[in-house]
């Protein structure tokens, strides 16, 4: 029984697929809300057939909750095939597909071991890495709404990855409660190893927050969410960037951007009015600055016990792009008449 897993094994081995941008467009699906892959269709590029494939995420059912996989019902499984005639869908199988998402994804790279394994994980990681760096290195050639959109997804996708991996220490104690229990939960540095590997040190994308190394998009992400009244933004230079951070300001809390809006990338009305439509239940208002601003200041909750604010070292639309630094000041009753002043400005009017 050993010998035919292990011929099974091998002979899947054989044909290693090539992961491009192109082979993984073609074989991305929308459902639930999620973009997700087939596991037919990962299960090739690991070199696995389907049931080796499953049964191995079947061993580890244990970290991938509902969010990170899911079974096809009879009616998203009938729809898939109506609508997409090519997808990995075999006819003989007793059971639904499973799809992962790209957290899913992820989360497999931990699983799937030996060295086809790792191979084809790194190719995965470099073909997201390009997806990421063609939207930003052209978005001149890319239409504005289009690159909001995809903007605000690929953001979002790293947000999350991030997250992972800041949280990485406090999600090992937990298990550390149950590994008694189970031997094959996900380690610390099994995931470690594969978040350091999605976002390196070359990329654009870190600061220093309260002195710890993180993601500038959980940075903001983190500061904005905790807002429970108000985010007040006091920022000369703003962007697309800047509205996109904005998304994670939790519903009904007012925004107010301050700003004179000067720089070769200053945000748009069209930009603007595009964003508002994608995130209806967001508040913002703006005003000018004044022009007296050289640093940047993130307020929570102004003039409630809950008052807090940050110095920013750079824009928001910039954060990560330079080493730079967000750090919070305890100090806030002397921000009350520099704010007091800043409310009566004149609203700000984009081009």
């Amino acid at each position: 029984m050993n010998q035919k897993k292990k011929s099974e094994l091998t002979n899947s081995e054989i044909a290693v697929i090539e992961v491009t941008e192109e082979y993984l467009r073609d074989r991305i699906y929308y459902i639930r809300g999620h973009k997700v892959l087939l596991d037919a269709d990962i299960a090739e590029i690991y070199g696995y057939t389907n049931k080796r494939f499953n049964e191995q995420v079947r061993n580890n059912i244990i970290k991938f909750d509902s969010d990170f996989m899911f079974e096809l019902s009879d009616d998203e499984l009938e729809d898939l095939r109506t609508k997409f005639s090519s997808a990995n869908i075999s006819s003989k199988s007793r059971y639904n597909p499973h799809v992962f998402t790209e957290q899913g994804l992820y989360m497999l790279m931990t699983v799937l071991k030996g060295e086809l394994a790792t191979k084809q994980s790194k190719a995965l990681i470099r073909t997201f890495k390009k997806m990421k760096d063609y939207i930003l290195d052209n978005q001149s050639l890319i239409g504005q709404r289009e690159v909001m959109q995809l903007s605000m997804q690929t953001i979002e996708n790293t947000a999350e990855i991030s997250k992972i991996r800041m949280d990485i220490g406090s999600v090992e104690k937990q298990m550390s409660d149950v590994m008694d229990q189970l031997n094959d939960v996900v380690t610390k540095s099994e995931l470690a190893d594969m978040m350091n590997s999605f976002v390196s040190d070359e990329d654009n994308g870190w600061l220093l927050y309260n002195t710890k190394y993180c993601s500038a998009d959980v940075a903001y992400s983190s500061i904005y969410g905790q807002a429970k009244k108000s985010v007040y933004v006091i920022d000369n230079y703003i962007g697309l960037r800047t509205l996109v951070m904005l998304k994670n300001v939790p519903s009904g809390v007012d925004i107010k951007l301050f700003s004179d809006n000067v720089g070769s990338g200053k945000l748009h009305n069209v930009e603007y009015n595009d964003f508002l439509r994608e995130y209806p239940g967001l508040r913002i208002t703006m005003l000018h600055t004044g022009g007296v601003f050289h640093d940047r200041f993130i307020v929570l909750d102004y003039g409630t016990k809950d008052e807090r604010v940050f110095l920013c070292g750079a824009s928001s639309k910039d954060a990560g792009a330079r080493i730079t630094t967000i750090v919070e000041d305890f100090g806030v009753q002397k921000y009350d008449p520099i704010i007091k002043k800043l409310l009566k400005n004149a609203v700000l009017v984009l081009p």
